[in-house]
């Protein structure tokens, strides 16, 4: 059925149960799972009141959630072992998650995206977005939206 199955997480509970899922339809299809955290740069800001940083500090926050993030996916993975299923850890940093998402499924040759979906609606949907939908309507495999 499937080969190759991309499961996005952001470390939060929701997102803990599209893994739980997603681990369980690759042990399900004999297929590999891709576990990936996408992490933001740091934002440069130039307004008033706000205060510079080195290059070095900035490194090193972006460091920090660089870690932070391959700590996640590494659970992933443990847990993906534990039933069975080959899995490969990712951490991506971009300022755009659904497009390093879909960028590192085509990269990853996956078939299938799991992921969670927080079911903002409202005015939290526009001034938040959704990156689940930016996902569904521009990838090129199919997605799984667990909520």
């Amino acid at each position: 059925m499937y080969k190759r199955i991309l499961v996005a997480t952001d470390g939060s509970t929701l997102s803990k149960k599209a893994v739980t899922s997603a681990i369980e339809l690759a042990a399900l299809s004999g297929a590999e799972l891709i576990a990936v955290k996408v992490t933001a740069r740091y934002p440069q800001s130039y307004f008033e009141g706000s205060l510079p940083l080195s290059a070095s500090e900035v490194s090193n926050i972006e460091k920090n959630w660089t870690d932070a993030a391959q700590k996640v996916v590494d659970a992933i993975t443990k847990s993906a072992k534990a039933k069975g299923v080959s899995c490969k850890a990712v951490v991506v940093k971009s300022d755009i998650v659904s497009d390093a998402l879909i960028a590192a499924a085509k990269k990853h040759k996956a078939d299938l995206i799991v992921m969670a979906s927080h079911g903002r609606r409202g005015i939290k949907r526009l001034l938040l977005g959704s990156e689940t939908q930016q996902v569904l309507t521009h990838a090129n495999v199919p997605v799984l939206v667990l909520r």
